[in-house]
């Protein structure tokens, strides 16, 4: 399936937005991490060979989280091992502390992720850290990865709201913010990771962590729509200045540590609607709507995703 064999919206450009976004697809990692079975290597491989083929140039590969906490990646090496890199694409890989970086190392990896908190609670259940100590983690991480040539990139979960803590306050998430890139990362993805934001908080968080001297260029949005508000969150962020944009194919994904968390964007409901805005993303819709149909008849199920059903049903 291409894109011209499926319906597309008509384009309407709408106030001020960025001409192209990067879309940082994380479905084969964020996406699958969250299966109750371990997917094949082999299904891996073809899913992210079928990624970049629709036109992603950011794909994220895998995670070395120890095997102990997320199963479903225990198979990190053999994945890298197997993968076929494409030209122009990248395959980041998350690292959690030192020994995550020397896999990564070892590999071959030259793009990584930190992952981090903006709360305390999410902090001691994901990292078994406080939020002051998680820097403590990771700056040799950082420092080591930069030293090599790699670049770093810092996921901050828990922007918007926290299961246990509520409301997070804007200010909070700035302050963690600069102190990740103070160690050398290169951008900033700020999660909504139980998807409870919406568009005027994303604002004043953005502009909280802008105003705290993390430019906006820098900055992306990884945004789960448990209340249907991932779309126009994104377009509040892109309305911002944001330029680069975490979303999963077929909408797959979750949190191991936060129950409440549900699916990530879906890229799909993404493309679409930056198509219908004029906006450039280089993916083919029509292939990247034929590979999560893929995957969900590998994963025994419907893909979440309106686009998927609406165009491949």
């Amino acid at each position: 399936m291409s894109a011209r064999d499926v319906g597309l919206p008509a384009v309407a450009r709408s106030g001020d937005l960025p001409d192209r976004v990067t879309i940082w697809e994380v479905g084969a990692r964020d996406g699958l991490q969250n299966e109750s079975t371990t997917v094949p290597v082999g299904v891996k491989l073809e899913f992210l060979d079928r990624l970049a083929a629709a036109g992603l140039t950011t794909v994220e590969a895998t995670s070395f989280v120890h095997p102990k906490w997320v199963p479903q990646l225990a198979d990190a090496e053999q994945v890298l091992a197997g993968l076929t890199r494409a030209p122009g694409v990248r395959y980041p890989v998350l690292v959690p502390n030192e020994r995550g970086l020397d896999r990564a190392l070892a590999a071959g990896v030259r793009d990584i992720a930190v992952f981090g908190s903006a709360t305390e609670t999410f902090a001691k259940r994901n990292l078994n850290r406080t939020v002051e100590s998680q820097y403590e983690m990771f700056e040799p991480v950082v420092a080591r990865a930069r030293a090599e040539g790699l670049d770093v990139r810092a996921y901050v979960s828990m922007c918007f709201g926290d299961p246990w803590e509520g409301p997070v306050a804007p200010e909070q998430v700035a302050e963690v913010s600069a102190r990740l890139m103070a160690m050398g990362c290169s951008q900033l993805s700020l999660g909504d990771t139980i998807g409870v934001a919406t568009p005027g908080l994303v604002e004043a968080v953005l502009d909280a962590v802008v105003a705290a001297g993390t430019p906006v260029g820098a900055v992306a949005v990884h945004f789960h729509d448990t209340y249907g508000q991932a779309l126009s969150n994104t377009l509040a962020a892109l309305r911002r200045g944001v330029t680069t944009v975490d979303s999963s194919a077929g909408g797959l994904g979750g949190c191991p540590y936060a129950e409440s968390a549900t699916g990530n964007l879906a890229t799909e409901d993404l493309v679409w609607m930056l198509d219908g805005l004029g906006v450039d993303t280089g993916v083919d819709l029509g292939a990247l709507v034929a590979t999560s149909a893929w995957m969900a008849e590998r994963l025994g199920r419907p893909s979440p995703s309106r686009v998927v059903r609406a165009l491949a049903g």
